[in-house]
């Protein structure tokens, strides 16, 4: 059986989604018009090249699709797509072009040493990053999470129906200068719950909403209450998991890509993913439907 993140939509449901995808493509400079060419996955489920509208190019691969393929037999039918939520969410990481924008240029970064503190949970909205919510409704899903950037506790249901599968947050787009991290190997996660599944953690180096996904998956070990202080103090142990950049694959909508260079002078944004795709087709051996928790208490350089 054969999973898909997207099911082909009807002639109301177009009409639908039509209205707020014409607008977030044009917030981002995209119209219909300018998209002349595409890339196409390969045989092994990757993208031959990069894309240049990856999400036009994966709505035509899924019509294209949708007259041969099969559901899911554990996808539970369609249910009503939630258009505002997708509007909410979606805008977040979406600005209108600003040619003062201070990250878009090489004079306006950040030098980030091994030891820096990127972010930690309780920090104000004017620190560097504040993370939101961008979850599978983006792909037509029922997914649902919530960030509390005060606590760091990120929870969510994860539903495949809609054939969606994931949950993610994700660092938003305010005005802030770009990392350069050339002096350092990676990010080290500092982390509390997570259900012990494996995640992705994803670390762009581009301000485009479909720019390409630097990823690395991982298994959050369990981190159970150990002793009989942590039970009565309702507390999960934390752990570290170490994100070397030496490692990241390049992906975008689960996909790899081919000839990408990670830009380690323009780290803008991070992602941590809860999905049931890993990559090219292949699924998640340690993912499950439903309920999902996971708190970030720090994010450092190594």
């Amino acid at each position: 059986t054969t999973d898909y993140i997207y099911q082909s939509p009807t002639i109301k449901q177009t009409a639908m989604t039509t209205l707020p995808l014409l607008i977030l493509l044009a917030m981002v400079g995209i119209l219909p018009t300018q998209v002349t060419s595409f890339a196409s996955p390969n045989d092994d489920g990757g993208w031959k090249t990069r894309p240049r509208s990856a999400i036009i190019q994966q709505t035509i691969e899924d019509r294209r699709d949708s007259k041969t393929r099969k559901e899911d037999s554990t996808t539970t039918g369609r249910k009503p797509w939630d258009a505002i939520r997708f509007i909410k969410q979606s805008s977040k990481f979406i600005s209108l072009p600003n040619p003062f924008d201070q990250r878009s240029g090489s004079s306006s970064v950040m030098t980030v040493v091994p030891g820096d503190i990127i972010w930690q949970s309780g920090m104000k909205p004017s620190s560097l990053f504040q993370w939101a919510p961008l979850d599978d409704v983006v792909m037509g899903g029922v997914s649902a999470s919530t960030f509390d950037n005060e606590t760091g506790e990120w929870i969510g249901t994860v539903s495949d129906s809609n054939s969606g599968g994931f949950i993610g947050i994700r660092t938003t787009s305010a005005s802030v200068p770009a990392l350069n991290m050339e002096a350092c190997s990676g990010v080290e996660l500092f982390l509390r719950s997570g259900n012990a599944k494996r995640i992705k953690a994803v670390i762009r180096d581009s301000a485009e909403f479909n720019g390409v996904c630097w990823t690395t998956c991982f298994n959050m070990p369990s981190t159970s209450k150990k002793n009989i202080f942590d039970s009565v103090m309702k507390k999960d142990k934390t752990v570290s998991i170490r994100i070397p950049f030496e490692a990241q694959v390049p992906t975008i909508f689960s996909k790899t890509v081919p000839d990408q260079t990670f830009n380690v002078k323009n780290v803008v944004a991070f992602q941590l993913v809860y999905s049931k795709f890993e990559f090219d087709g292949v699924l998640n051996s340690n993912f499950e439907l439903g309920d999902f928790s996971l708190a970030i208490d720090d994010i450092k350089a190594y």
